[in-house]
């Protein structure tokens, strides 16, 4: 599938400011099952630095500087991305599908990150803990069974709804409050999975309905590193494992850090900001 993506920023401000160092997550992933063929990010007004960095994740972020005072911000990013659909799990995991809990010495290190749970200690939320034992139960400790049971219990115990300002919950606080937006569910199933041993981790996008909406929002899901496939998507919120209709922006294992903008400013005493967004896309091929 080849999509054409704009997403569009704008800051308005009562007063001049000065706008701090900013952070783009907007260039799509351009390896895996998905290509970048191009990408522009225009930016007024004009940086005076700019500059590409490969994060953690190995994904490609921005990082900008400004001079000078504005009274607003504006940011375009406009690409184009090829996806494929990826291999199915039971043809790569053939006769091999990992059994869980997984044990952690097998695996690389680089994925340890991925592992370590949500609370201050290092430890898992004991909310998360519960429900990767109950899912556990169901699936005969099979990898794939065991994502499915996950995705099903969270769709039964949380209703998702749409959630545009704050960061996303723990999995007790969605657990108890039986409703969570998409990014609240990705973060519940990451957890899940890394009590299993299942390294997992937080994926920022948009996912291309159909029919598409009037307005297109981002999309959140998880992503969970499975021994003899690698890292595969997984939507809590959708289907479960992702198709071709899903265009990674960011990834990271702490959500944070695959916001499309951060960012600061400062300016007089009272100054306030107001800010709009859209999110246009087109598919030209199926």
């Amino acid at each position: 599938m080849r999509a054409r993506l704009t997403h569009s920023f704008t800051y308005s401000y009562t007063a001049p400011v000065l706008l701090g160092a900013h952070r783009f997550c907007l260039k799509p992933r351009g390896h895996g099952f998905q290509t970048l063929v191009d990408f522009n990010l225009a930016i007024d007004p004009a940086p005076s630095c700019l500059y590409p960095l490969v994060a953690a994740s190995g994904d490609e972020i921005l990082r900008a500087r400004f001079e000078g005072s504005t009274d607003s911000f504006l940011v375009c990013a406009t690409s184009t991305v090829d996806t494929r659909t990826a291999p199915s799990l039971e043809v790569c995991l053939e006769a091999n599908e990992p059994l869980l809990p997984y044990p952690v010495g097998r695996l690389n290190g680089d994925l340890m990150g991925s592992l370590q749970g949500w609370l201050p200690n290092g430890q898992h939320d004991p909310a998360a803990v519960d429900m990767a034992q109950e899912a556990l139960m169901g699936s005969d400790q099979r990898a794939l069974m065991f994502l499915d049971q996950l995705v099903e219990m969270i769709q039964d115990r949380v209703k998702y709804t749409q959630r545009h300002v704050g960061p996303a919950w723990p999995a007790g606080r969605t657990l108890k409050e039986r409703v969570g937006s998409c990014r609240d569910l990705a973060m519940l199933m990451v957890e899940a999975c890394r009590c299993v041993g299942l390294p997992a981790r937080f994926v920022s996008g948009y996912h291309l309905v159909d029919p598409a909406p009037r307005h297109y929002d981002l999309h959140a899901w998880a992503e969970v590193y499975l021994p003899g496939a690698g890292w595969r998507g997984f939507d809590p919120s959708g289907k479960g494992a992702i198709d071709e209709r899903y265009i990674t922006l960011a990834t990271s294992s702490k959500p944070e850090l695959t916001a499309a903008i951060t960012g600061s400013f400062s300016g007089p005493v009272g100054v306030s900001s107001d800010f709009t967004w859209d999110i246009q896309a087109e598919i030209v091929t199926s």
